[in-house]
């Protein structure tokens, strides 16, 4: 079964996305939740490799984002949190989606989801700039919170529903994305509380506890890794829209009316980050840093958010068209006053440089952890026609960077006997306490390689006979699939410069 989708025809822009969804299930990067009920749309459980892969995309976002900033500290706060929170912030009142139910499906859907797919349709049909002007049009109106024109666009458009293949649309509503459940051991006595829709409150709620235990000086950042819940009725397009998802957050506190120099602060930094995770093992080749850049653009927000007085996105060029990864918002000092005036404490901080108390102002990054996830696998995933005049042949293999790949380094003993499993069991011992291995003695060397490839491992290691005569092994490179003899003790070094 490893090579099954490595023989199948090769895929085409158009179905790439399909090919990369099921390569994850087939290699073990993502399974559907719950797959032997049926599963459980819009949720997601990530396998033996994804969770390797994810780890490491996570492990890289904290060293950049807190390691290598002296002003930066993280925490990791509680998913259940005070009620009074979510008033506080926003969400109870306005964390909302305009939807629309089709009255012979009975389906609700969220309307810019319906507008969306109707662009892509016209892209699709090359009619690039009524697509844009559709979008442009959805952007006002629901800058405008205009339900009728938006109605009105869907009906002039002759939207029909996917599944009931009619116009017959209800009035537009809006629709409350936070889910709620119990807290307390009685129900008639219970609490309702919610799963948080976003970190960034743990962080706003704990500001001066950071900023005083940690002796901070604004401006400064706090950082989090954690899980969100949205309670999305349409959830699709695999792991890029979910109802359980991850986010890794930083707020930065600042002073009041130096935000927009620091809202152009972070929107280079953020889209620096997303640029140098796409170098090509240390390639400076000028061709394919300008195909990655193009890859990239920021959008801003039409309609802002009731927190913000500037956001944008950066957005990737998927499989699927150009889609959110990040967010950077200049959240002004909503969030801080607004946890002030309703818990009656003081969110102030004193800077002695100015002798002055006031409330910061905050920016916000914002990278949803699963989309980078997709992000990453959608930029690796090539497909590679390897045919000769005499024999058809095809890999799958993942170009990962060396730092973020699952597994670094396979070990593979030729044959099972004459002691060569021996010397790959020393090299796999030598190495495994610095980087994650892989050690397999079944089935043919080149099945071996092809499943590596598969998973992404950018460096596989040989035992033969020679080693046993000269203590060298044969070194095979991923993306190449050149091969070269080293000294067994210096595959661990080889490794370690790479990742390092």
């Amino acid at each position: 079964m490893g090579l099954l989708l490595s023989l199948r025809t090769m895929a085409t822009d158009s179905n790439k996305f399909q090919a990369i969804i099921s390569h994850c299930k087939e290699y073990g990067f993502i399974f559907q939740s719950s797959e032997i009920y049926d599963g459980l749309q819009a949720v997601y459980d990530y396998g033996q490799w994804g969770s390797e892969l994810k780890k490491n995309i996570k492990d890289h976002w904290w060293k950049s984002m807190v390691q290598m900033h002296e002003n930066i500290v993280g925490i990791d706060s509680a998913i259940f949190m005070h009620p009074a929170i979510w008033k506080a912030s926003g969400h109870v009142d306005n964390f909302n989606d305009p939807m629309i139910d089709n009255k012979d499906s009975k389906k609700r859907y969220r309307v810019d989801h319906l507008i969306e797919a109707k662009a892509e349709e016209m892209r699709i049909d090359g009619r690039n700039d009524e697509a844009d002007g559709l979008l442009d049009q959805m952007d006002k109106l629901l800058a405008k919170d205009d339900f009728d024109g938006l109605k009105n666009l869907i009906v002039n458009q002759g939207i029909k529903c996917p599944i009931s293949k009619t116009s017959n649309w209800t009035e537009i509503r809006q629709f409350n994305l936070m889910f709620s459940t119990q807290i307390g051991s009685i129900s008639d006595e219970a609490e309702v509380i919610y799963l948080r829709p976003e970190t960034a409150q743990g962080i706003f709620v704990n500001f001066l506890n950071v900023q005083k235990s940690g002796r901070m000086k604004i401006p400064f950042g706090i950082a989090q890794i954690g899980k969100a819940f949205r309670n999305e009725i349409v959830a699709r397009q695999f792991i890029f829209r979910m109802r359980e998802f991850e986010q890794m957050e930083m707020q930065f506190f600042i002073r009041p009316g130096a935000q927009k120099e620091w809202y152009e602060f972070w929107k280079n930094e953020r889209m620096n980050w997303h640029l140098e995770l796409f170098e090509q093992q240390g390639s400076h080749n000028p061709f394919l840093e300008a195909q990655v850049k193009q890859k990239f653009r920021f959008h801003d927000h039409v309609k802002l958010a009731h927190y913000a007085d500037a956001a944008c996105d950066i957005e990737y060029d998927f499989p699927i068209g150009f889609k959110e990864v990040e967010g950077i918002h200049s959240r002004t000092d909503f969030d801080l006053k607004n946890h002030q005036e309703f818990s009656k404490k003081k969110m102030q901080y004193f800077d002695s440089e100015i002798n002055q108390n006031y409330i910061p102002y905050v920016i916000e990054t914002s990278i949803g952890l699963d989309r980078i996830f997709l992000l990453i696998m959608s930029e690796a995933y090539t497909e590679q026609d390897l045919s000769t005049p005499e024999k058809q042949d095809s890999r799958v293999v993942l170009k990962f960077s060396p730092k973020l790949a699952p597994m670094k380094l396979a070990i593979l003993p030729l044959v099972k006997k004459d002691g060569l499993p021996e010397i790959a069991r020393k090299i796999m011992d030598d190495c495994k306490l610095h980087f994650r291995c892989f050690y397999e003695e079944k089935d043919t060397i080149g099945k071996r390689y092809r499943r590596m490839d598969a998973i992404g491992t950018p460096f596989c290691v040989t035992v033969d006979q020679q080693t046993k005569e000269d203590n060298t092994v044969t070194i095979r490179y991923r993306d190449t699939m050149q091969q070269e003899r080293i000294p067994a003790d210096k595959v661990k070094d080889v490794v370690l410069k790479e990742i390092n």
